[in-house]
């Protein structure tokens, strides 16, 4: 993937699991990063990428991504969406309990920032001729949940999850169609589960459910999103791209 050197590519939650490994991965074939997540400063590297201070529940500071990349790149090649906000109680209900207002706020801050970032995103994409978007999924989003993995411990997942994960799919189509004739790709990752030091009920039950016998790591998942803003893809969009170690074939 020579041709990422130089490329200008937002990665969105640059410091969550998954982000970080995108974004050292990207750095390895020298693009030129923008580190876009709520625990960064906005300051520039040493290489010629930048970090970027980036909270997805104000419309505010989305523009003002866009408009700092920009002002001092000129253009923007790649978004790649890892980002994972979500709220500070956020799994804690079972869907009887799950209160409207918890509900709300997660549609709000997960599925509607990717559908603002998108749109200011592609707009600078439409003028440009050309770009890629790889949107961030779940096998959550493409098939039904499996609650036996949570059954040794009472644990659940969150009935928001699915219905955000879910939308982001079919949007990635939308944006696909829309978008062709501008030459801009949009793609959907959607990652298995991803080893983050779980209770050990679950990672066993998960291995157990799971062709491959084991969770996922962050290195599963990164290379995929290269692949995908890389012009070795210059002909795949719409596509909706399970890594989850054949979880979603049975």
């Amino acid at each position: 993937m020579k041709d990422l050197k130089d490329k200008v590519i937002i990665v969105t939650g640059s410091n969550g699991l998954i982000g970080q490994e995108i974004c050292s991965e990207l750095v390895e074939h020298e693009a030129k990063v923008i580190y876009a997540d709520i625990q960064r400063a906005t300051e520039f590297h040493s290489d010629g990428s930048a970090s970027f201070h980036l909270d997805l529940s104000s419309n505010d500071s989305i523009e003002d991504l866009v408009k700092f990349t920009l002002n001092h790149y000129g253009r923007i090649d790649g978004l790649i969406n890892a980002a994972y906000p979500h709220t500070k109680d956020w799994g804690r209900y079972n869907f009887e309990d799950t209160p409207f207002r918890h509900w709300k706020e997660n549609v709000d801050i997960q599925l509607n920032s990717v559908f603002y970032l998108d749109q200011q995103v592609s707009i600078v994409m439409e003028k440009q001729k050309y770009g890629s978007i790889v949107n961030f999924g779940s096998i959550y989003g493409i098939v039904g949940n499996d609650f036996t993995i949570y059954e040794d411990y009472g644990g659940t997942s969150p009935a928001e999850y699915c219905a955000i994960k879910g939308g982001i799919i079919n949007f990635t189509r939308y944006l696909a169609s829309y978008l062709g004739k501008y030459n801009i790709r949009v793609n959907c990752v959607c990652p298995g589960g991803i080893w983050d030091h779980q209770r050990e009920e679950f990672v066993k039950n998960y291995n157990h459910r799971c062709p491959m016998k084991r969770m996922g790591n962050p290195d599963d998942i990164a290379p995929l999103c290269l692949f995908l803003v890389s012009d070795g893809a210059k002909y795949i969009t719409g596509q909706i791209i399970a890594a989850d170690g054949g979880w979603t074939a049975i």
